[in-house]
């Protein structure tokens, strides 16, 4: 089906009437949101002027590392910058314990775990999923209580 040329003109027309319409609308959407927002900012200097001290922020990022944790296992010092997992650490028996720092910090593998301690791999991965599940429980136990602190 052929369209006449003047008929292809007036859909043309129309189409670009519509695309004007929509592209003005925005633009003054878009001009009503910018002066909606410069109606709620302050400027920096102004607020600059206005205060008679220097503003600034302390960062507190890097305070949990103020007091790192040491554990010593097989002669190597396994340093804890997470108090919070320190703890945690701190209330598992020594032998839970030290078979997590030995697979996740010194890299041992269960073979090896079991050789150190005498046993077969199957118990020293035993071992080492008790101990990652008794580490969960410390860790909700703690964070519970954080929360139980925060809302006091």
């Amino acid at each position: 089906m052929r369209y006449s040329e003047q008929f292809m003109e007036r859909v043309e027309c129309s189409f670009a009437a519509f695309c004007k319409v929509v592209l003005r609308n925005a633009a003054i959407s878009a001009y009503r949101d910018l002066g909606r927002k410069q109606k709620r900012e302050v400027s920096l200097d102004y607020l600059m002027s206005e205060t008679s001290f220097e503003p600034f922020i302390t960062d507190n990022y890097f305070e949990q590392y103020d007091k790192p944790t040491i554990f010593v296992v097989k002669g190597q010092e396994i340093i804890i910058a997470s108090e919070r997992l320190a703890d945690a650490l701190l209330k598992l028996p020594e032998q839970r314990r030290t078979v997590l720092l030995m697979y996740f910090f010194l890299g041992y593998t269960d073979t090896e775990v079991g050789n150190e301690y005498g046993r077969s791999r199957s118990t020293a991965n035993y071992w080492k999923h008790a101990a990652l599940k008794q580490l969960r429980k410390e860790w909700l136990k703690s964070e519970h209580e954080e929360q139980e602190a925060d809302t006091l």
